[in-house]
């Protein structure tokens, strides 16, 4: 009884660790086969993006306790080539304890279009989609633009977005963010490989598939008549982010990803801060996964490969759990005695462990897209990938048991857990 009850969990964790594999392996390919040039423009034989469209654009900077980097994304916001006349920036200072709102003031001051929303500790410091949430009320633009606080965009990073909105049926669209200081150690250069696997072919063949392309809470944003549909920004979700996603999906819209619109980074430099930040995202994608899951499974807005899709993506942050729990009824059903086909599938077990490495962009997805983007060097470090992997294992661990412990004890799940930010990117843009 025993036996066969290990023999059902090994069975069905191995089918599913092939399934996500097989996933990544056609998302690779589509990436290889079509990274040719192509007209962009043209969907079908019909136009889909005007270069001329100019739409009046709101840009939201979600800032607590940000004055290490918030001056260096205003004057950026400064020398974009958008029509000034037609962009609105609104600093949110959310209950911010530093001189962030001093440094948003000075150049509210000299700038029209830049506005400064303060917050205080009375009605700020509940998280970031509070923050986002009050900066929509004040926004005015027809599409919403959004920028954390530490990110350094192009200069023509607005007119590449908002394009794809030619497209009523487009509710979002997702840029690419690049580390900026991914020469700095050894976190910044795995964290940078981990960014390339998700973003330079991960998201690449969603879009290019028509799957579920992901909203990533920066480097983006969305049609404002949307957002206003979905009543916003959930504010009990740790990952509003992802929560948005599959809200504007559910509401019979697409999010779409334009791989050519480059935001740069500041990543985290320590693992005690790549803890932090990951946990967060693990523990709040888990929370969109209880949220959206049945809701993905009764749509009548998506059809059957993007509900799949769909279903995998929402899974994606127990994948790290699961191998281990593969990996520990495998050792068992040695001890014990299984079948053999059960030993057969042993096979899969270290290729799961092996190609499911880093933050979940597979071993072929980081290699496939460094060789694209030309990261000759940083290749070498990718067997480190595999200790990266392990230590999420811990981190999704552990925030599954927390989620449990939370609500178990009803505790309140939202705080402003931001990443925290020195602004030693500062030294790797030129000037």
């Amino acid at each position: 009884m025993i036996i066969a009850a290990l023999e059902a969990i090994f069975l069905f964790s191995t089918v599913l660790m092939i399934t996500y594999l097989v996933r990544h392996y056609v998302f690779t390919l589509t990436v290889l086969k079509r990274n040719k040039k192509t007209n962009d423009n043209i969907t079908n034989g019909k136009i889909t993006e005007d270069p001329m469209y100019e739409p009046a654009v709101s840009i939201l900077i979600p800032a607590h306790d940000e004055e290490k980097v918030i001056g260096r994304l205003l004057q950026r916001m400064t020398e974009l080539t958008y029509p000034s006349n037609k962009l609105q920036v609104i600093a949110i200072d959310d209950a911010s304890s530093d001189n962030t709102g001093q440094i948003a003031e000075e150049y509210s001051s000299r700038y029209p279009f830049i506005e400064v929303l303060h917050r205080d500790e009375k009605t700020g410091g509940k998280g970031k989609a509070a923050a986002m949430n009050a900066g929509l009320h004040c926004s005015t633009g027809e599409i919403i633009l959004c920028f954390d606080a530490d990110y350094y965009p192009q200069t023509d990073i607005v007119e590449k977005l908002v394009r794809k909105f030619v497209d009523p049926g487009v509710g979002a669209v997702q840029g690419r963010p690049v580390v900026l200081n991914e020469s700095q150690n050894v976190v910044t250069r795995l964290i940078t490989l981990e960014r390339i696997g998700g973003f330079r072919i991960d998201q690449e063949a969603r879009d290019k598939l028509r799957l579920i392309a992901q909203f990533s809470g920066t480097v983006g944003g969305f049609r404002k008549s949307v957002l206003d549909e979905i009543g916003g920004f959930d504010e009990s979700m740790l990952t509003e982010d992802t929560d948005l996603t599959f809200q504007v999906y559910l509401a019979g819209f697409k999010v779409r990803y334009v791989g050519d619109a480059e935001c740069y980074e500041e990543a985290v430099d320590s693992w005690k801060a790549y803890w932090r930040q990951r946990h967060r995202w693990a523990r709040g994608h888990m929370q969109v996964c209880f949220k959206h899951t049945f809701r993905v499974l009764k749509s009548k807005e998506l059809n059957v490969k993007e509900k799949i899709d769909g279903l995998l993506l929402l899974h994606i942050y127990f994948m790290p759990i699961l191998t281990l729990i593969s990996f520990f009824t495998g050792v068992s059903l040695i001890l014990l005695g299984a079948s053999p086909f059960i030993n057969a599938l042993w096979f899969f077990v270290p290729v799961s462990f092996y190609s499911l490495v880093g933050n979940f962009a597979p071993f072929f997805e980081v290699g496939i897209g460094a060789y694209l983007d030309g990261k000759t060097r940083i290749q070498w470090l990718m067997p480190l990938l595999f200790f990266v992997y392990m230590y999420n294992i811990l981190i999704c661990t552990k925030a599954l048991l927390d989620l449990f412990a939370a609500k178990m004890m009803r505790k309140k799940q939202v705080e402003w857990a931001k990443t925290r930010h020195v602004g030693d990117g500062n030294s790797y843009i030129e000037n």
